[in-house]
């Protein structure tokens, strides 16, 4: 319990909620990218910020499951069936086996966690998760000695989502962390946002959230978690290696080789708000950055 973390945003930072479900649509003048992850954004926004109705808020979303258009997770995502939900625990763990949600946050320690958010096109935003720390579910299960890393994968299910019967990715959707960014206590599995249920769209019923990397590391919908000694897939990094590393840590310093990442576009400053700088990973460097000493940050991006 010593681990726990403290945060240093309020809800004074939080990104109003109707900016952050709608920030596709807010977005939408910008020019087209492939969005880098399952909750990504425009890279520049070219039109005004204004409240959204409920119906926007819910009808405008990204995850390619559901389709490559904005309006698909909204059309599709009530097919996902989010309950009876089951996690395969795998690899080099004490206690494999299938577990259901509700077995996965018995006894878990629910908490808010008030994080930044930044996304690899270089867009941010406050969010407010409730979640609880990955490690103590890691811990429950038992990591055994000589894993190394943490491999997460996403949900595949063609009868509910239409979109994975697309080339547009390596479906499914995985990704991983190495085992000493999974065990630390910024790292978290959400099973709320803004104190309510995670939206289908969203990444319903548990998702990762990791705050010090780009936001398409934080995983949605996760049915399997599996302790390896090999660094794991990760879905971006294996589709355009030179442009998503497998740490994908916020740095300022590093761009994008098609755009800068040393600012930022912070959702809900309004249209003519200057751009704000990027921090060090995300603004957790204070907490994080002992876990990369000796590395090349430029080189293990």
């Amino acid at each position: 319990m010593a681990r726990r973390y403290t945060s240093d945003l309020t809800w004074d930072d939080v990104t109003p909620k109707a900016l952050y479900m709608n920030r596709r649509q807010i977005m939408s003048g910008a020019g087209a990218m492939l969005g880098a992850g399952l909750i990504g954004g425009a890279a520049q926004a070219q039109g005004a910020l204004e409240p959204n109705s409920w119906e926007e808020i819910t009808t405008y979303n990204n995850y390619y499951e559901f389709g490559t258009r904005k309006e698909d997770p909204a059309r599709n995502a009530h097919t996902l069936t989010t309950s009876p939900w089951e996690i395969v625990i795998d690899g080099m763990v004490d206690n494999p086996g299938t577990y259901s949600f509700e077995e996965i946050v018995a006894g878990q320690t629910i908490e808010e966690r008030i994080y930044r958010f930044r996304c690899v096109e270089a867009w941010s935003m406050v969010i407010p998760w409730n979640g609880f720390e990955l490690a103590d579910l890691l811990e429950r299960v038992g990591v055994q000695d000589g894993a190394r890393y943490v491999a997460f994968e996403t949900a595949l299910r063609p009868d509910e989502m239409p979109g994975v019967r697309l080339p547009v990715l390596d479906w499914p959707y995985r990704e991983g962390l190495r085992l000493d960014e999974a065990m630390h206590p910024l790292t978290i599995m959400a099973t709320g946002i803004y104190g309510e249920t995670i939206p289908n769209q969203n990444g319903a019923p548990i998702r990762l959230v990791v705050p010090w990397k780009y936001g398409f590391k934080s995983i949605k919908s996760i049915v399997r978690i599996t302790l390896t000694d090999e660094q794991p897939h990760a879905t971006w990094n294996a589709t355009q290696p030179d442009e998503y590393g497998f740490y994908s840590n916020v740095n300022p310093n590093v761009n994008h080789p098609r755009w800068s990442q040393a600012t930022e576009r912070r959702i809900g400053g309004g249209l003519f708000a200057s751009r704000q700088d990027t921090l060090m990973f995300n603004g957790y460097e204070a907490e994080v950055a002992a876990l990369y000493e000796g590395m090349d940050l430029a080189e293990f991006f």
